[in-house]
């Protein structure tokens, strides 16, 4: 139920965070329909646990199978989703996001979701394209719309900017070099780690929980 109670409170506080973490969540629909995959998965656990406790306490079989089949769908699901994670990696590749910046990005000023979550994402990591300035060449859309400028100003906005805002536009050593895939992926690599771990640690419990139960419902007289 505790679990439960945390995922619950994880997914409801991406949807209405103040911050615009949603916004970078939204611009990747297999990301967004993630959050909602969490409160899902949310709510199903926290009935579990009230099944689960009530059926051991009063012994009763009916919910105690109940409890079994539940833990049981929710550990093929996730098998499922270990698989498709797995099969479908490749559209988390660094290429994939150079091809959807140069396709979709429009500048520092748009208010389109994709653009904005874009300069959020380069502010927070103080970072300018995937891989480096570079993926703002001719064949981007951000060329496109903006002619005079090789780089989008968030590139070149920080404090301790040691040179002229102009040179910085036109891609004289723009401030923010780093590429943000790079940037991205040393920030959560701890996270990805701890996130392995715990994947296997719920696994595991959820193996000795379906043991436990059907030991249970083959021990009521």
């Amino acid at each position: 139920m505790l679990g439960g109670s945390f995922l619950l409170g994880v997914g409801i506080w991406v949807l209405v965070d103040p911050t615009g973490f949603r916004e970078i969540v939204a611009v990747n629909p297999l990301l967004f329909t993630g959050v909602y995959a969490i409160l899902i998965m949310g709510g199903m656990l926290f009935l579990l646990g009230f099944l689960g406790c009530c059926g051991a306490i009063r012994e009763n079989k009916c919910l105690l199978l109940f409890f079994f089949m539940l833990i049981l769908i929710i550990f093929l699901a996730e098998l499922a989703v270990a698989i498709l994670a797995f099969i479908f990696r490749e559209h988390l590749t660094r290429d994939y996001f150079t091809k959807e910046l140069k396709a979709h990005y429009q500048g520092t000023n748009s208010t389109d979701v994709f653009t904005s979550t874009w300069n959020a994402i380069m502010t927070t990591f103080d970072c300018c394209g995937v891989n480096s300035a570079e993926d703002f060449d001719d064949q981007s859309l951000f060329r496109q719309l903006n002619p005079s400028r090789l780089v989008p100003e968030v590139c070149c906005q920080r404090n301790d900017l040691m040179m002229s805002r102009e040179e910085c536009l036109k891609g004289i050593m723009p401030i923010r070099n780093k590429g943000c895939y790079s940037a991205v992926v040393d920030y959560f690599e701890t996270y990805i780690y701890m996130a392995g771990a715990l994947a296997i640690v719920v696994l595991t419990i959820e193996l000795f929980a379906m043991v436990f139960a059907m030991c249970l419902f083959r021990g009521i007289q």
